[in-house]
């Protein structure tokens, strides 16, 4: 189950809610209605002095799903009318309302913007996106696409084609639409096949990555750059079969009992140390570990030694914490 958000309102006290005129004219037109809805109970909220609201009391009294309020405070963000600020990272953002008449650049971009939309190609290219998005895009999303034709020489075919491959991924924010795009243009992506290409070598790595995820009962949504960038060493680098990375995730959940992604990559960098390729590898390290431990004894120089005396007994240490700690059962 996902987090719900909180949003918090830097505000003032009032009893109505003035909303610019600014608004009105130039952003409420393009804007989904939910999108206006959204902003303007968040405008209220502000106004009225509102500490703070989660995003399901907003759904709630707009009859939406939270994920259209958190998507209409992304487009809000992106078109410079909010400011929206993370406070940690569990989904709480701090929300800002700008002065919209001190709005920055936006009258060199929308010229730009304008120029670029009397052309049909242009046109045709960014309605085709806002399909495959399902939303309307933002000013500055266009400015970027179009941005992409000149500085990444990109065709309108490889941008759809790059959408296209983020949303049946399900990642439609323009952050990551634009960190896949950076990547496709330091991979010297000048084509569609170079495109399908790449899009098929990072799949093979991601329908592994997924597997793993599955077998740790982790939503790929939820996992931070750190821990993609350790699955990726464990496939990519250390080129450890799948079977092999779940043994190793088995490890970690036996001996303490969570999934802690640090101590999977501890046992996986030991195993590409010491040449482990399969979970055979891996069982004959441990029988033979098990071996040593239970035939070695203690040695004293004095063969009259008390010590030795005593009968020697052979402890598996391994089974007597899991015993201990009942994770035997």
């Amino acid at each position: 189950m996902e987090n719900m958000s909180t949003f918090v309102f830097k505000s003032n006290n009032s009893n109505y809610t003035p909303v610019s005129n600014i608004f009105i004219d130039k952003f409420m037109p393009k804007a989904r209605g939910e999108f206006v809805k959204v902003y303007l109970l968040g405008l209220k909220y502000c106004v009225s002095g509102e500490l703070g609201v989660s995003s399901q009391i907003m759904a709630s009294a707009l009859h939406l799903l939270e994920t259209d309020v958190l998507n209409a405070w992304n487009y809000w963000n992106d078109e410079n009318v909010i400011r929206m600020v993370p406070i940690d990272n569990m989904g709480n953002y701090n929300i800002e309302f700008i002065n919209l008449s001190d709005s920055p650049e936006e009258n060199s971009k929308n010229i730009n913007l304008l120029e670029e939309l009397n052309k049909n190609s242009t046109k045709d290219m960014l309605q085709d996106i806002e399909k495959l998005l399902g939303r309307p895009l933002s000013s500055k999303e266009m400015t970027m696409y179009i941005g992409w034709l000149k500085d990444f020489n990109f065709s309108p075919e490889i941008i759809l084609l790059l959408i296209q491959y983020c949303a049946s991924k399900g990642k439609t924010d323009c952050r990551y639409i634009e960190k896949i795009a950076l990547a496709w243009f330091d991979s010297k992506i000048k084509n569609i096949d170079d495109a399908q290409t790449f899009i098929k070598k990072h799949e093979d790595k991601w329908i592994n990555i997924r597997k793993i995820l599955n077998y740790l009962g982790i939503k790929d949504a939820e996992i931070m750059k750190p821990q993609e960038d350790m699955l990726n060493k464990w496939i990519t680098t250390y080129k450890f079969p799948i079977d092999v990375i779940y043994k190793a995730c088995e490890i970690c959940f036996q001996r303490i009992n969570k999934t802690d992604f640090k101590y999977i990559d501890g046992i996986l960098t030991s195993w590409n140390k010491d040449n482990i390729r399969t979970v055979d590898d891996v069982n004959k390290k441990n029988t033979k570990k098990i071996y040593h431990k239970n035939n070695s004894t203690y040695k004293n120089n004095s063969s009259n030694s008390t010590f030795n005396n005593f009968e020697q007994r052979n402890y598996d240490f391994e089974d007597l914490e899991k015993k201990l700690l009942g994770w035997d059962k």
